[in-house]
């Protein structure tokens, strides 16, 4: 498994417009071979920002790979960066990219959907 993410430090006051951004966009994740979920996360508030995390899991890190280089991806992010009236984020997106070495499941909920 893979797992990508890009943390976002969004700026006081514009939180709603980040998460409706997100909401809206159509990501075509859906359609890519490997793709296996996707969450959008809310962290700490700090004085200037709060922290955002876009959190994907893959098959594999190649199939991520795939994906950066497909025209889902180009069409789901065709409007990133847009110039705005204010700005969204304190800096770019930080990308962190991640394999899978250990995992462990809870064994009592595939039990629970028996």
């Amino acid at each position: 498994m893979f797992i990508a993410m890009n943390r976002f430090k969004v700026v006081k006051g514009e939180e709603a417009a980040f998460e409706e951004i997100w909401s809206s966009r159509k990501t075509r994740l859906d359609e890519m071979a490997g793709f296996q979920a996707f969450h959008l996360l809310k962290g700490p508030e700090k004085d200037d920002h709060t922290l955002y995390s876009s959190h994907t899991t893959w098959a594999s890190k190649e199939a991520f790979t795939a994906w950066t280089k497909s025209e889902q991806f180009r069409e789901s992010h065709r409007n990133a960066g847009q110039p705005r009236e204010r700005p969204l984020y304190l800096g770019h997106p930080e990308f962190e990219g991640f394999e899978t070495v250990l995992s462990e499941s809870n064994p009592k909920l595939r039990q629970a959907a028996e």
